[in-house]
């Protein structure tokens, strides 16, 4: 049993909680005083919780926070409790949409109100994130509502590329990239790296249940679209049972099938936002564990649970690269439960995933001790750790498994020796990543995840939110401070329509 703090999902305010075992499940209970107690699943398996649990790696924070942790979660700013740098930022620039999802964070018709940041407030936002010590934030994303409805979206990516982000994203339904191949053209030409895409299932029915109309030729659309001008694209299942958690293993093979334009598939397990009843919650909730093991079952165990591994896992590849470099280093510190992933490569066709010819732990065991023989030596322990790393790479990499045409020990030597990090770009392209970033609501909230988030938003009155307070706690009030009222247009235009 671990101690924790959560929320009330009825007052929302701080209280005790507990994290624990129960019919080989891990759970998470509280009590507010007010409003009574709530249990929630916290993960589906415990064999895989204690398994990811080695893994876990707490950061440094931010040497510049703007906060004070004292009244945690409510000083969210970054505050100096904070465990984690931003890793990926988060602005909203929009909550008008032309979809309307009954899980939504962020819904204009629903709420009443238009949150839209100018451009100048927008800007500032960007230079908050890049301004995070001693790690400036390197990736950004451009979320709502729907972005794309904003007239100036180009140009909003030309501003983040200004700030210096060298990775931009917009998270979109893609139904105006389906319709406007110009944009994907725009957007490409600015500078974007990933269309982050909404995608549901590879049949009708997913999107009739979740978006109430069938969205499948859109998506279809915008992936063609994308293809044209040379836009990559992450896949984005909301998963929730029932609805499109037998399509899992479909939707991985789909991505396959187009691998040279889309780079991944993230599946996002819905987290509820508003009331909803424990009957409810537990016949729609799944957990990371939940995916791995649905991926499994429907790649016939080509893609196996236990080729997953948390995200805090691959933190000794970035300490080695911090001490190569002498330069601090993108960490991802996230808490253990946020998140997991693996990278697969089709051969012959099948998925031969990365751990079936690369020991991961053995390689992520070697980065730290290069880490550390370079701390110690110097300009000697880099000499060192090339030679190191060409005698034991051998050992970590079994060349009857790996697929022919990919040369593992190369690609580490090139990034090693040469600091060819283009060569690392190759690995994404020619390897599909797979990967479940589980977001929080109110029932399942543990504060210890929240300190160690690396998914921040960044907001209009300069404060940097994690990703679970943000959207449980914050966006509220925060959207109401900065809002305008939301007027219902009856002149008949795509305007109108996205406000209605």
């Amino acid at each position: 049993m671990v101690k924790t703090k959560s929320i009330c999902p009825e007052c929302l305010k701080a209280i005790e909680a507990v994290v624990f075992e129960r019919d080989g499940r891990i759970l998470i209970e509280k009590e507010c005083p007010e409003h009574g107690k709530f249990s929630d699943t916290y993960w589906g398996d415990a064999k895989l919780y204690y398994r990811a649990q080695k893994f876990a790696c707490d950061g440094k924070g931010v040497e510049n926070p703007a906060t004070n942790h004292e009244n945690c979660p409510w000083t969210c700013g970054l505050c100096n409790g904070h465990l984690s740098h931003s890793v990926l930022g988060i602005i909203d620039v929009t909550n008008r949409c032309n979809l309307k999802c009954d899980f939504c964070f962020a819904n204009a018709g629903a709420v009443g109100y238009i949150y839209e940041p100018n451009q100048e407030q927008i800007w500032e936002m960007l230079l908050a994130l890049r301004n995070n010590k001693p790690v400036p934030c390197p990736s950004v994303q451009m979320s709502g509502g729907e972005p794309l409805i904003r007239s100036d979206i180009v140009e909003l990516i030309k501003l983040a590329k200004k700030a210096g982000f060298p990775h931009t994203q917009i998270a979109t339904n893609g139904l105006m990239l389906a319709n406007k191949p110009e944009l994907a053209k725009e957007l490409r030409e600015a500078d974007l790296n990933t269309v982050y895409l909404q995608f549901d299932g590879v049949t009708p029915e997913p999107y009739l249940k979740e978006r109430g109309l069938n969205l499948l030729p859109e998506k279809l659309k915008v992936i063609e679209n994308c293809r044209k001008v040379g836009l990559g694209i992450v896949l984005v299942p909301t998963l929730a049972k029932g609805v499109n958690d037998s399509q899992i293993g479909d939707m991985i093979r789909f991505a396959a099938k187009n691998a040279d334009i889309i780079r991944g598939v993230n599946f996002q397990p819905v987290s509820f936002a508003g009331r909803i009843a424990k009957e409810e919650r537990e016949q729609r909730r799944i957990t990371i564990p939940d995916l791995m093991k649905l991926v499994e079952a429907q790649t016939d165990g080509e893609i196996a649970a236990e080729d997953f591994y948390p995200i805090p896992s691959i933190i000794p590849f970035s300490e080695f690269v911090s001490a190569y470099e002498a330069i601090p280093q993108v960490e991802f510190t996230t808490h253990v439960c946020c998140g997991a992933a693996t990278y697969v490569f089709l051969h012959d066709g099948h998925f031969v995933p990365i751990t079936r010819f690369v020991n991961v732990e053995a390689f992520f065991k070697l980065m730290s001790e290069l880490a550390a023989d370079i701390r110690k030596w110097g300009v000697l322990g880099k000499a060192k750790a090339i030679l190191k790393a060409t005698t034991s790479l051998s050992k970590i990499v079994d060349e009857k498994n790996k697929p022919k045409w990919f040369d593992f020990k190369e690609l580490i030597i090139n990034i090693l020796e040469k600091r060819n990090y283009d060569a690392l770009a190759e690995f994404h392209y020619k390897s599909l990543f797979i990967g479940c970033m589980h977001f929080q609501d109110a029932y399942n909230f543990d504060i210890e995840r929240v300190k160690r988030c690396v998914i921040h938003y960044a907001v209009p009155d300069g404060r940097i939110i994690p990703f679970c307070a943000m959207n449980t706690i914050y966006r509220e009030k925060i959207e109401k401070q900065f809002s305008k009222p939301l007027v219902i247009s009856t002149v008949p235009s795509e305007t109108a329509a996205v406000q209605s």
